[in-house]
């Protein structure tokens, strides 16, 4: 009963950095997701114009591994420019600084690529091309689905009573659809923390599927990544 109770009391106040999708007046609809997969924590920015495919970004967390962010560019249901940058930690080197550009014809060929390790130009295969076409249409899926699901993407920073969201707005109702280990419930009580659920929120609270992101309270909000020049 005590842990149900501390549960109801940490979920006192949490919303999301985004909102659910709105047509605008240039008919964009706007989507946001994420997942954790592994030791890798996703977090999506998905846009759509009408129907099809417009722009998406991604922040992916692998712990120890490093992390990465990226920019997804449509042209109608063709991917046509892919951006990332990031670090990977490497035994040998350390931490290693990378970044990928690559410019796609409407055949979905790669007509410019540049890829970027610790200052060195160094050639993209052939597969891993594919791979980025692939990721690009496997991220518009997964957030499309979590849409449909009725969840969103929901940051913000908690003290132990108020959660104050990225947006500043508060809710004073929380529902955690996820079993969350003892230590994280201490933590949450407890510690200034900055978290990033997977859930949903209405007027009279919000829903947590799946706790995505957990740290140190002065960590800022994730905002969504802008590495492609319009």
């Amino acid at each position: 009963m005590k842990k149900t109770l501390l549960l109801s009391l940490i979920a006192a106040t949490v919303v999301g950095c985004s909102s659910s999708p709105s047509p605008s007046l240039n008919q964009f609809s706007e989507y946001t997701g994420g997942q954790t997969l592994g030791d890798a924590t996703s977090l999506y920015w998905y846009t759509e114009r009408l129907t099809q495919p417009y722009s998406a970004a991604d922040y992916v967390n692998m712990n120890d591994y490093g992390w990465y962010q990226s920019n997804y560019r449509w042209t109608g249901d063709t991917l046509r420019e892919f951006v990332r940058e990031g670090e990977q930690n490497d035994l040998e080197s350390g931490s290693v600084k990378y970044r990928i550009h690559v410019r796609f014809n409407k055949d979905g060929e790669a007509i410019y690529q540049q890829y970027r390790r610790n200052g060195k130009v160094l050639p993209i295969r052939r597969a891993q091309l594919e791979n980025y076409q692939r990721e690009a249409g496997l991220l518009a899926e997964r957030v499309k689905e979590q849409d449909n699901d009725g969840l969103e993407l929901i940051q913000g920073h908690w003290d132990g009573e108020t959660l104050e969201t990225c947006n500043g707005i508060e809710f004073s109702k929380i529902k955690f659809e996820q079993s969350l280990p003892d230590f994280v419930v201490q933590r949450l009580a407890e510690v200034e923390s900055y978290v990033a659920f997977l859930g949903s929120t209405r007027l009279t609270g919000a829903r947590v599927e799946q706790l995505l992101m957990l740290a140190d309270g002065s960590s800022d909000c994730i905002k969504r990544p802008q590495l492609i020049t319009q």
